[in-house]
């Protein structure tokens, strides 16, 4: 029986009451009397001696006060002025003023109490996704408790008896609470620590939504046109990127609240490895390495991984139109059209017209063309060899020697003979490569650079 199956049981009987049955070590470590009527807790853990504190690139920790041995928690759910990125900004809803809500974080074990203050103009209830708790708890609208009615403030409050990665959400009028975006991450220690404690734990929670150009609020009645897609609430370059020190222990813990997308969160330059879902821990015999790990919709996914190899590294979704953003959402498709023909005839009624898009959207985020007010151009933005043509659910993990403070804005320099470029004539002519003659088509616009001229 694993250590996690040995908690439950010792657990199975207490639903939001004593936590006892834990293995010694952890009583050892951590045990105190604290006079509730439920029986003997734990006391509470502490960041640093118990756990390494998770890191939410974009969004805060939620603070928390000691009451008699009770974590005590305070969300208030409101209206949230909310930057997806540099230039685009929406009113959405979220709690402590942001969407994702901030990150809570607490140890298995731990007896928690959190207020929720209802500033939003509708009812509304929060749902602990994932979490073991009694049925009056759990945050149902009009299921497991009345609405919290606007300006009211309800009370929730249970024993942690798991650990792992969970969410928290809007459970009232899902439709249009959660597309607005009142979600976040609830982070739940080992109350045993592991053989090695991970360096660097980070969260990244994944949503999308469809905010119309030059709108100012998120459309909740969307089902498929998703345009603006998410980590922790920021679409690339607003997202902040993950640092990390060589041959740290990572773990990277995947959350996705989408209304209706799965992800394939995809790694560059390391192989990670499934450690747990939001069921528990995988044991280490049933464990497989990834490079790309599916994350569906409601669900949760931790990946652990040594940084052992230095560098600017993609993390992203591999669905391609989740590295867009909204300008790469709409308009008529022109790849293969041929520009000239198309100028010549319209620009003898709009002179300034160009087409765009015949040979592709590579080069479409770079141009610098005017977008709506309040708006995002099609992708990216601009990194240290040219314009990176990938936005949306799209960050980037910074492996370092050691970290120092400006590393975050500072870009990777590749030593000597790391780092792809042209290849020059002589490099062809020893390594026998015959290039074939290129010829760009009517009304193209590649370029092309003789080998060695760059």
């Amino acid at each position: 029986m694993n250590r996690r199956n040995l908690i439950t049981k010792g657990l199975g009987a207490v639903a939001g009451g004593a936590l006892l049955g834990l293995p010694n070590a952890a009583q050892a470590l951590a045990r105190t009397t604290v006079p509730h009527t439920n029986g003997t807790v734990y006391a509470p853990g502490r960041a640093g001696r118990d756990y390494t504190p998770v890191v939410t690139p974009n969004v805060r920790t939620l603070p928390f006060k000691i009451v008699d041995g009770v974590k005590v928690f305070h969300l208030i759910a409101e209206p949230v002025e909310h930057e997806f990125a540099p230039g685009l900004q929406a009113q959405c809803w979220g709690f402590n003023g942001s969407t994702p809500g901030p990150t809570i974080e607490a140890v298995e074990g731990d007896r928690v109490r959190i207020y929720v203050t209802n500033h939003l103009p509708a009812e509304t209830s929060v749902h602990w996704h994932g979490i073991l708790l009694p049925s009056g708890m759990d945050g149902v609208s009009g299921l497991s408790q009345a609405p919290i009615l606007s300006g009211s403030t309800f009370r929730y409050e249970f024993t942690l008896r798991q650990h792992g990665t969970y969410m928290y959400h809007s459970h009232r009028d899902e439709m249009t609470q959660q597309a607005l975006g009142m979600m976040g991450m609830f982070i739940i220690h080992p109350r045993v620590a592991p053989e090695r404690r991970p360096d660097r734990d980070f969260a990244l929670l994944s949503s999308e939504w469809k905010v119309l150009p030059g709108a100012r609020r998120p459309d909740p009645n969307e089902m498929l046109e998703f345009n603006v897609l998410t980590f922790n609430g920021k679409a690339y370059p607003g997202t902040a990127p993950l640092m990390v020190e060589r041959n740290e222990l990572v773990r990277v813990r995947l959350g996705n609240l989408s209304a209706m997308s799965h992800h394939s969160i995809h790694i560059h330059g390391h192989t990670w490895t499934l450690v747990a879902t939001d069921g528990g821990d995988i044991p280490r015999t049933a464990r497989w390495p990834e490079v790309t790990q599916l994350v569906p919709v409601g669900c949760t996914r931790t990946m652990e991984f040594v940084a052992d190899n230095p560098g600017d590294w993609a993390l992203h979704c591999h669905m391609s139109h989740h590295t867009m953003t909204q300008m790469g959402h709409s308009g008529v498709s022109m790849l293969g059209a041929d520009a000239d023909v198309i100028d010549k005839a319209v620009q003898s009624i709009i002179p300034e017209y160009m087409t765009m898009g015949h040979d592709g959207m590579g080069g479409m985020g770079e141009m610098g063309m005017p977008v709506p007010k309040n708006s995002l151009p099609m992708m990216g933005g601009q990194g240290p060899h040219g314009y990176i043509d990938m936005g949306g659910m799209f960050t980037v993990m910074k492996v370092r020697d050691r970290l120092r403070t400006g590393d975050e804005k500072s870009w990777w320099q590749a030593p000597e003979r790391t780092q792809a470029r042209e290849a020059t004539a002589e490099e062809l002519q020893h390594d026998l490569i015959v290039l074939p003659v290129f010829k760009a088509k009517a009304g193209g616009h590649a370029h092309h650079h003789p080998p060695g001229d760059l």
